[in-house]
């Protein structure tokens, strides 16, 4: 079941929110909250309110499990600018934006089924990824010669002609 949540006009730039956004996307609710927690930015509190706003209504309105709910999509979009002046040399005036985001969240749920984990996206669900096991004919690992000390390290043959600093590039 897919739950939504939109925090409208917040005053930060989406530029400055999407760093916060991408370190979160794909992510489970638990470890994203830990994430928002602990980062030094300005857009961190606000995300992280709306990420708990959406578990909350994930929690009352479809009694979802919030262990097992996982940020599905997370967009930042750009909202309305405030235009304002300011002042400068010879009677000009500079046009400076003060940018807003929209930024909707969607929370999904981690559905697990006959051992294998499968994430539910849509009405398709996609299986996740996983460990192949060794055949035995695999498990027969080459044995290769260790390398000594001077194989590893041989020097470069150096080049007295190249240039390494350029004073101007063309």
């Amino acid at each position: 079941m897919k739950v939504s949540a939109k925090l409208s006009y917040l005053r930060i730039a989406p530029r400055k929110t999407r760093l916060l956004v991408d370190l979160v996307r794909g992510k489970g609710v638990r470890e994203a909250q830990t994430i928002l927690n602990f980062a030094i930015k300005k857009g961190a509190l606000p995300v992280l309110k709306l990420l708990n706003q959406a578990v909350a209504s994930a929690i009352n309105t479809f009694q979802l499990d919030p262990n097992n709910l996982y940020i599905a999509k997370i967009m930042v979009n750009e909202g309305p600018k405030l235009k304002r002046w300011r002042p400068r040399a010879r009677g000009q005036a500079f046009q400076i934006q003060k940018k807003m985001s929209h930024i909707i969240i969607i929370l999904d749920e981690k559905v697990e089924s006959k051992g294998k984990k499968t994430v539910v996206t849509g009405k398709v669900a996609v299986p996740a990824m996983e460990k192949k096991t060794k055949t035995e004919g695999q498990a027969k690992a080459k044995i290769e010669k260790p390398k000594t000390i001077q194989e590893t390290f041989k020097p470069k043959a150096e080049k007295s002609s190249q240039r390494i600093f350029r004073r101007k590039a063309f």
